[in-house]
């Protein structure tokens, strides 16, 4: 069986010149190609064996997305990168291939050839790449929230609060609320701890929304929100948010 292989990159030349590569192998079945921001579903709609994966890409770049679909979306990732010598040493002690753009028909084919043993193999599949996209994915900077039959884009930094909803987040940004399945515990790991707070054991807020605390019964407080929500800050952990203002 041909192996289905899709190219991730935000320029269109770049994806070409891939894709010519690619048509000389009988082995291959391009099953698409697109930029960062189209690539949730393509994956999904195409559930490739390969994946071609730019890392430097605006709105999306190769980290967010491998963060948001999680590193065994794919059995096989080749890294095209423009990445300096430096920066390449986290692929290498990770032994993730890459292409350091610009590269020539021989180099190609030999990460071809390693992507299609990854491909076909019956071990475990991207370990190493789940420690890499961990390393490299620190702190989340963008959502890929499913929506009807779209996959959309949603900054971190737009969001006014989240809200634990059973095995899913609510992240509320503005009068929309979206849905990510989640959980609030994982979330608040890969947040931004400068801009994100856990107010209580259901609500994250970006404390830049904050416009006032308002005392309640027994130590707790209510958060109010620029958009005038009102979220409780949990008394146990008044102390930690207040500390938040005061560094």
């Amino acid at each position: 069986m041909p192996l289905r292989t899709i190219i991730v990159d935000d320029e269109p030349l770049a994806r070409d010149s891939v894709r010519m590569l690619l048509l000389r192998d009988p082995e291959i079945e391009i099953a698409g190609d697109c930029s960062g921001v189209d690539a949730a579903a393509l994956i999904e709609r195409t559930s490739p064996d390969i994946m071609f994966l730019d890392v430097q890409m605006p709105e999306v770049d190769g980290f967010d997305l491998l963060a948001a679909v999680g590193a065994d979306a794919v059995p096989a990732v080749v890294f095209v990168t423009a990445y300096d010598e430096y920066a390449l040493r986290a692929f290498e002690v990770h032994a993730i291939d890459y292409l350091l753009k610009p590269f020539d028909d021989a180099r190609f084919e030999r990460a071809l050839a390693r992507a299609k043993e990854r491909a076909r193999s019956r071990g475990p599949k991207n370990e190493r790449l789940a420690n890499l996209v961990r390393e490299q994915s620190r702190v989340l900077k963008r959502f890929l929230v499913r929506a009807r039959e779209k996959i959309i884009v949603v900054n971190a930094e737009d969001i006014d609060w989240i809200e634990a909803a059973d095995y899913y987040v609510s992240l509320h940004v503005g009068s929309k609320t979206h849905l990510l399945r989640e959980t609030m515990s994982d979330l608040e790991t890969r947040l931004d701890p400068e801009r994100f707070f856990r107010a209580h054991r259901s609500a994250i807020v970006n404390i830049d929304r904050v416009r006032e605390i308002h005392p309640m019964f027994r130590g707790d407080c209510a958060l109010v929100l620029a958009d005038g929500t009102r979220v409780k800050l949990s008394r146990t952990r008044r102390d930690d948010f207040e500390r938040l203002f005061n560094s």
